[in-house]
């Protein structure tokens, strides 16, 4: 990364914070429709996100789920949700004791600057999770209405 870049990169990261927190809308509803009030706990799952991306209609993502991927302790389930998107669970993944590894790699497109949450529903009803944030400099997923 050159100098410009990082200075422009900063830039726009300063700009971008104070509206990002301004529009931050809380997820716990949905994760507790998801969990039916079951605990999810921050830990177990990593997910990674670029901090700062061009444009939001194609951005890498990667979801790991620490497990042992056995019939007793295997992930069953790991949900993307979007903070401001117009679909806010923007992807549902289902896994088995068959697929090796808990480790999903992607694309999403996200409106705007946000937090996503990666939530990994376990064999034995437990709900694990990790969030990250991203600051998009020119949105997806716009209504033009």
């Amino acid at each position: 990364m050159n100098r410009r870049t990082f200075i422009g990169s900063v830039g726009v990261l300063t700009l971008a914070a104070p509206s990002l927190r301004a529009q931050t809308i809380d997820l716990r509803p949905m994760i507790n429709t998801i969990t039916k009030g079951v605990e999810a706990r921050k830990a177990r799952v990593h997910f990674e996100l670029p901090v700062l991306v061009d444009n939001g209609n194609s951005i890498p993502m990667t979801v790991k789920v620490e497990s042992p991927m056995s019939a007793a302790d295997h992930v069953k389930t790991i949900y993307l949700l979007s903070e401001r998107n117009p679909v806010r669970q923007m992807a549902t993944f289902h896994l088995g004791p068959r697929a090796g590894r808990a480790e999903i790699q992607s694309r999403i497109r996200l409106a705007g600057s946000q937090h996503v949450v990666a939530l990994a529903h376990m064999a034995d009803g437990s709900f694990w999770y990790d969030w990250a944030s991203v600051v998009v400099t020119l949105s997806a997923c716009i209504d033009e209405t």
